[in-house]
């Protein structure tokens, strides 16, 4: 059963504003992508079920294993990138045959919501450039 959609982008939403930081996951200090949608799972669902392993800025360049993926998909709920709908999880490939690296949350059919390099937490327009790199969509689930 999924998260109410409403209440994932209302999470999403409080951390408007959160500077950028590498690896961190907290509200109003700083997080990074994967870090936001931590803090949206702590808020919506509850505690995290698994420890985050440390990992660099550049761990996506190399290797084969969609490891954001498989992380989602053994705690959330999977669905096909075109059933993507407000409150989704959105996994991006941000070069093309490359691993799926930078997280987002659809906040509307047009806008979504992450953390990015110098511009901390935003949500901005879901162009064409953005929803051509979506590679999964996975679902919060309920409590």
């Amino acid at each position: 059963m999924p998260a109410d959609p409403s209440r994932v982008i209302a999470a999403a939403r409080g951390w408007l504003g959160t500077p950028y930081h590498d690896q961190a996951s907290v509200k109003g200090a700083g997080c990074d992508c994967l870090g936001l949608a931590r803090g949206v799972w702590r808020e919506v669902v509850g505690p995290e079920p698994l420890p985050v392993p440390a990992y660099s800025r550049d761990w996506g360049e190399s290797g084969p294993r969609e490891v954001l993926a498989e992380g989602a998909r053994s705690m959330m709920i999977e669905v096909p990138p075109s059933e993507a709908a407000p409150g989704s999880l959105i996994l991006f490939r941000m070069m093309p045959r490359a691993i799926a690296k930078h997280v987002g949350i659809l906040a509307g059919p047009e806008t979504f919501l992450h953390a990015y390099e110098r511009l901390g937490v935003i949500e901005e327009l879901l162009t064409p450039a953005w929803r051509r790199r979506i590679a999964f969509v996975f679902l919060f689930p309920a409590r």
